[in-house]
This record gives structure tokens, sequence and C-alpha cells, in this order.
């Protein structure tokens, strides 16, 4: 078997599974190691049970590791930054799925994730993982983050509004976030006890949500970064993110307008669909038809009365807020189609 050596440290997480059935089922990659310190040596199909079948593989320890040519690092936050001299010396292209080289700066990691970067060095050579963003800078990548899944949403929101300067940056970016229960990942907790979970609303992260950082970073488009007003709503749903985005125009504007503006930015978008429609149920962006998709609905709505301009995204949190991002990414660094293996366009009804 031929192909593109890639193996996967962190392979036994919800990320990790969902990076082996895309990785499995790409036609330029071959899938050498997966890692797995608390499953060692069981099948990968005993713990991802999809993927019965597909795989032969077995969880090897991180230290076991052979040199391969690409190495995804599905990692707890905090893990990669500490070895990532290792792991460039294992593999000469890397994309880390953790938080660990999301942000430029390395005093954000002190004010959003309470301490200090281990290897500064690093950050200004990673490539922020979100391809609608920083395509160009993707296909030269050595070293390429991941994204923050529910910073996707957002940052997907309100990209073109931004990038044509039709906001008021003053009055910032207000952002209610839905998210499903897999965003907590595969380790129990009271909050994913059923009776605890089933049913629930839950405000969990009113205000200073880490993600907040992603945003502004992203979004500030050269400038100064925009203020952004973000809180996080855990909602009964497996998978999916939902952003509905507040934000004001500078001027008088139009629907047409705003028409305009979202199809300038994404027309030649490969995995962003505009969606705004008269009839039906899905007239706005809806993470449950998402499930298992790369796929970004996008949707907007005016009060032209106000001024007030609402950006909504639906994502997958697994997909175009992780694993998926992380493959299209791939496809970049290496000039292959974007949607290689990414090609699954959710199901209805789910």
């Amino acid at each position: 078997m031929s192909g593109l050596r890639v193996s996967i440290v962190g392979a036994s997480g919800y990320v990790g599974g969902e990076l082996l059935r895309l990785l499995l089922g790409h036609p330029q990659v071959q899938v050498v190691q997966a890692t797995s310190e608390s499953n060692l040596g069981k099948y990968v199909y005993s713990v991802h049970p999809n993927l019965r079948g597909r795989t032969a593989l077995t969880f090897s320890r991180a230290a076991d590791v052979q040199p391969c040519d690409l190495l995804f690092l599905a990692l707890p936050h905090g893990e990669a930054m500490q070895h990532i001299e290792r792991w460039s010396r294992i593999a000469p292209r890397i994309v880390d799925l953790s938080a660990d080289f999301r942000l430029r700066n390395p005093a954000d990691y002190v004010r959003w994730y309470g301490h200090e970067h281990s290897s500064p060095q690093w950050l200004q050579r990673a490539v922020y993982g979100l391809p609608e963003l920083h395509r160009e800078e993707l296909r030269g990548a050595q070293l390429v983050s991941g994204v923050g899944c529910n910073a996707t949403a957002i940052n997907l929101a309100c990209y073109p509004l931004l990038r044509a300067d039709v906001v008021d940056r003053s009055r910032g970016i207000i952002a209610e976030v839905k998210v499903g229960s897999s965003e907590g990942g595969n380790k129990e907790s009271a909050g994913s006890h059923h009776p605890e979970r089933s049913g629930a609303v839950r405000s969990f992260a009113p205000t200073g949500h880490r993600h907040t950082a992603e945003v502004q970073q992203e979004l500030a488009l050269g400038g100064l970064p925009p203020a952004v007003h973000m809180s996080v709503t855990a909602i009964e749903l497996v998978r999916g993110v939902l952003a509905t985005a507040h934000l004001f125009a500078r001027g008088p504007l139009a629907l047409k307008d705003l028409w305009r503006v979202y199809r300038d930015a994404y027309r030649d978008e490969p995995f962003v669909r505009l969606v705004t429609e008269k009839q039906g149920i899905y007239r706005y962006p809806e993470p449950k038809i998402l499930a298992g998709s790369n796929y970004a609905d996008v949707g907007f709505a005016l009060d032209e009365e106000t001024g007030r301009i609402v950006a909504i995204c639906a994502i997958d949190n697994l997909m175009k807020g992780a694993a998926g991002s992380a493959v299209q990414c791939m496809n970049l660094m290496y000039g292959w189609g974007e949607m290689t293996g990414l090609e699954f366009t959710g199901l209805h009804p789910v």
C-alpha cells in the first residue's frame, strides 16, 4: 500500500476517531500508527466501533511513533507545546489540533489558558488552520494549528462583514453559541451524566470563553481586533455548533447588500453554503443536518430599522470545527483537491 504516511498521536478521543475515519477513506493517505496510552494494544475499532472492518490497526505508545510524512497531534491542550521539538524530528509536517499553536501572541496563553507557552518560538511558524481565511499560507505550511470549533462558527459567520468593512467595529460582536455534548470530549463528568444533560439548556460560559481570543485574532484582519462578547450554552445535541452573532452596520444597508458581501466572500469556497431561504423549516443554518460533514452553513438577517445584522453559522464541531478542517488543511499542504476525502454531505433526516 502506498500513499502519504500519516500517524495520529492521541487517536482515542472523538476527534482522533473522526481523523481516523476520514484518513482511512482518503485516496492519497496511508495511516501507519495511531496512539493511545490508555488503550495500548487494543484494536482501534474497539474504541471507535464505526471503524470495524475498515482497519486492523492497534493503538501504540506515543513514545513508539516512527518517522512519517505527516503527524496529526490530537492531544489535550498543553501537551503538544512541551514536545514540539521531538514531534518535528519525527515528521516534516505537523497538524496540531489542540489550542497550543492557535494564538500568535504568547501573552494570550497566560490570559486565556492560565499558563506560559513553553515553546513560544514556534508560534510565528504556525498557520491558523482555517482555509477560508489562510488558504495561501497553508499551501506551504510545515506547522498548522487546529481551530476552536466555537471560534470557527463565529469567524465564518462574521468574516465577510469585517472583510467588506460594513460594520461598526466600535460596537463589537455579540455572539451566542449553542453547542452539543461531544464538544466536552469522551471523558465522563457530572455535567455529561444523562439525567443532568438530557433536556438541558445550560449556560456554562456566559463570559470568558477561551475561543474569544481566536475570534479577536482572526477578525482583526490586519487592524485592531474587534471587541468580542461571547457566551456559550450547552444544549441537548451530540454534534453541532450554532453561532448567532449580532453586529451593527456602519451606515445604511439593505438585505441585497448583505447578499453581495457574503457572495463575494464565499462564492468560491467548497465547504461554505449560504442558507437564507424564505420558506421551509431549514430557512437558516441548522447543525443537525451537518453531522459528519465538513460543511459550514452560513446565513444572515437584517433589521433595517436598527442596522442590526444577525450572522449565523452552523457546523459539526468534530468536523469543520476539528478533524474535517485538519484534513482540508492537509489537502492544501500537499496540493490535492480540498474536498478529497471530505465529500460526505450529511444526512437528512437524522
